[in-house]
């Protein structure tokens, strides 16, 4: 079955060819991938509109800093934090709680575990977790009038299977990314 195949050996490889680096080359692409999370993130206030479409793919960088290394995927996650409060207050909460803990989430799964089902689950229960904080710690309203300000499990449940199938999104788009890149070093 899909959800229980292994992951393929590219992430594997590229882990390991990453850990090759000098520490100040894993800083520097650390650093570079947290300044273009920030960037991306903070589309959604400086382009109203069309920046809301852009600032979801402020997962890439993070997720890709920590599957590479999760030491520097937190590291990155952080940063870009910093550099929201430079760039975009009113991101603060946005980023920490919903596209940031996803790409950490993710990373996490994909150094951590090698079947799907666990990369996706991991995830996307950051992901849901995230979000109801968001709702019903913070009374942020993240999903708009949708959220209420009592706990719901219908609610709940939708959540969490928004947030598995936009994981199991993501999972495959870092597949793919996994696999171009092995394809451009080995050329």
């Amino acid at each position: 079955m899909y959800f229980f195949k292994s992951i393929s050996d590219e992430v594997i490889i590229a882990q390991l060819n990453y850990r090759k680096q000098e520490q100040s080359t894993r800083l520097i692409f650390g650093t570079f991938l947290a300044c273009m999370a920030a960037v991306l993130q903070a589309a959604g206030g400086i382009l109203p509109g069309i920046g809301y479409l852009i600032s979801p793919f402020s997962t890439l960088p993070i997720m890709i800093s920590a599957m590479l290394s999760f030491p520097i995927g937190v590291m990155s996650y952080f940063l870009t934090y910093l550099l929201l409060l430079i760039l975009q207050p009113s991101e603060l909460m946005v980023f920490p709680f919903t596209t940031g803990l996803l790409g950490i989430g993710i990373g996490a799964g994909f150094s951590f575990f090698k079947k799907r089902i666990s990369i996706i689950s991991t995830g996307s229960i950051l992901l849901t977790i995230g979000i109801m904080t968001l709702l019903y710690v913070f009374r942020f309203p993240v999903l708009g009038p949708v959220g209420t300000d009592f706990f719901s499990f219908l609610i709940t449940g939708c959540i969490f299977l928004f947030a598995f199938f936009y994981c199991l999104i993501w999972v495959e788009t870092a597949l793919f990314f996994f696999k171009r890149i092995k394809s451009i070093f080995t050329k």
